[in-house]
């Protein structure tokens, strides 16, 4: 019986101290109390919107024409107003996105990297209908290539610009 009172009264005391570890804000560099700006922050900011597509199927470029891909594409914006404005282009999206995908190759596409890279593709291409711009992702620079001069203050009001958030990925199927 004095095993289980001990074990109730040290699972208190661990279950106590876990939470003053772990839902205890945080404190800032200046010793305050970051509680507060989180919480305002908090109530200030939107959740994001997502706008799912219809599954394509597009055949790859592979050699032989016999591979194909089925694709599921989740749109994520910034308000409902910019979703509105994705649907109203979404003919011209589709279109666009099936054109892509159908350039690259299974090789390609079954990479992490190749399904960022067409991540980052597809995202332009939803946003230039609306009228953004998509930076170009930058590889490492051939040593021979010129070094580009745009600002990184440039860059970042440009991405910071564009409603659409992300391109999500719910279903990739390569056969």
């Amino acid at each position: 019986m004095i095993v289980i009172i001990v074990a109730v009264i040290l699972l208190l005391v661990l279950a106590g101290g876990g939470w003053f570890v772990f839902l205890r804000a945080p404190a800032s560099e200046d010793g305050e109390d970051a509680a507060p700006a989180a919480h305002a922050e908090a109530k200030h900011m939107v959740p994001p919107v997502f706008l799912p597509m219809d599954n394509m199927v597009v055949n790859l470029a592979d050699p032989g024409g016999e591979k194909f891909v089925q694709i599921g594409i989740t749109i994520g914006v910034v308000d409902q107003k910019t979703s509105d404005a994705v649907k109203a282009n979404l003919p011209t999206i589709r279109s666009g996105v099936l054109l892509l995908i159908s350039q690259h190759t299974s090789d390609e596409l079954l990479t992490k990297e190749g399904k960022e890279k067409l991540a980052r593709d597809i995202l332009r291409e939803v946003s230039t209908p609306l009228g953004y711009e998509v930076e170009e992702h930058e590889e490492e620079p051939a040593a021979d290539a010129a070094p580009k001069k745009k600002s990184a203050a440039k860059k970042k009001s440009a991405a910071a610009a564009n409603p659409v958030l992300s391109i999500l990925f719910s279903s990739f199927i390569i056969q």
